[in-house]
């Protein structure tokens, strides 16, 4: 599929083989967005890994310090006390069986975020084809599936992602929106470089992050050095 013409003007306007520091790499990213919405920018990663091994496949989330810019959508898998704890933390939807059916019956997928209680991963997991392919199924491991429902709430609405490498072995994790400044953006991405670098499975062998680049959703990447570290 051929790019758009503001793509390609974009493009040209900088050298698509150069490596940047982080700082250089968001500017760019920054000055070449010329859409009417505020886009999203995105930090995505090469891994040295083999996600065909579970030993070796990364799941998980961080916290972006200058938060996401983007109002998450939080639905709840909670009943009794649970429940009234996610609508004080600020939950969008909260119910037990009555939003199984809903997902089920019309389609409902107005959230961002799904949260579920232990107790009602039984009802949730007939959701699985539904939520799974879309990264919504409630999770242990990215601290989705929890007793703590208002704490997980209050977190992914203050900046909390979840990351997960593809089956090439990449990661791609939202940062920020271009209206952030370059100092936000890269607060932000040093978080997710430091978790990804915690996250390393013993498993791996070789070079383990191979190369990184970030562009805006609409935008040309710009490359990042795998070498640059982030002060914090």
């Amino acid at each position: 599929m051929p790019h758009g013409k503001k793509y390609v003007d974009a493009s040209r306007r900088y050298d698509r083989q150069a490596v940047h520091e982080p700082a250089q790499a968001f500017e760019l990213v920054k000055q070449m967005s010329n859409r009417k919405f505020d886009e999203t920018v995105e930090a995505a990663f090469k891994l040295g890994v083999d996600p065909r091994k579970a030993d070796q496949m990364l799941r998980g989330t961080v916290s972006l310090p200058a938060g996401t810019g983007k109002d998450v959508r939080v639905a709840v898998f909670a009943a009794g006390d649970a429940a009234r704890e996610a609508q004080e933390a600020g939950a969008d939807v909260v119910g037990a069986d009555d939003l199984v059916k809903r997902i089920q019956d019309e389609g409902f997928m107005d959230f961002d975020v799904a949260i579920a209680t232990p107790d009602l991963m039984g009802q949730v997991g007939r959701l699985g084809r539904v939520l799974g392919p879309r990264g919504l199924m409630p999770n242990p491991k990215t601290g989705t599936v929890t007793t703590d429902v208002g704490r997980a709430v209050s977190e992914f609405k203050g900046g909390k992602v979840e990351y997960r490498t593809d089956r090439n072995g990449n990661v791609h994790v939202p940062i920020g929106k271009v209206s952030f400044t370059t100092e936000n953006l890269v607060k932000n991405y040093g978080a997710v470089l430091d978790e990804l670098v915690r996250a390393k499975p013993a498993a791996a062998k070789g070079r383990y992050i191979k190369s990184i680049a970030t562009s805006s959703t609409m935008g040309p990447g710009v490359k990042i050095s795998t070498e640059a570290r982030v002060a914090h």
